[in-house]
């Protein structure tokens, strides 16, 4: 690649930039029209600390970026949930992926997580290998569920 890779804490100003990288993520899960939060939306979370957001920056552009939130579960305690990890498709298969990931795990377990999770599309197999690969467990034996509200 050649190019300075960085991972770091998002700042509010790469938000924007962020929520672009969403709506990417959105269009490859073939959703397109789905996200319907806005910059404000964001901001707003970010600044009352409910998201922790980190980048892959690559010559002072921002090409991937990990979502996550605190969780409480009870059977297991504090846990970080993954909202998104998304690397534009020109980055896939250079190891940033697994560098953010890293991040994404070392944060966690900064922050007393004993649990991580997230979802994975049944059909996205490069990234089930991914997830694979990195001694995740995958359960399929538990539905999602939701309610829209706006």
């Amino acid at each position: 690649m050649g190019e300075e890779i960085l991972i770091r804490k998002a700042l509010r100003k790469d938000l924007n930039a962020v929520l672009g990288l969403v709506i990417e993520l959105a269009v490859y899960e073939k959703e397109p029209d789905a996200v319907i939060a806005t910059i404000d939306d964001y901001e707003d979370a970010f600044d009352r600390g409910l998201i922790q957001v980190n980048v892959a920056e690559i010559d002072e552009m921002i090409v991937g970026m990990t979502l996550s939130y605190d969780y409480f579960s009870t059977w297991n305690g504090r846990g970080l949930f993954l909202e998104d990890f998304y690397i534009q498709e020109t980055y896939r298969g250079t190891g940033l992926a697994q560098r953010l990931f890293d991040q994404y795990l070392a944060d966690a377990r900064e922050s007393g997580a004993v649990l991580t999770k997230w979802q994975v599309l049944d059909w996205n197999e490069p990234a089930i290998k991914f997830y694979e690969k990195n001694h995740s467990t995958i359960d399929k034996g538990w539905w999602n569920c939701k309610i829209y509200l706006r």
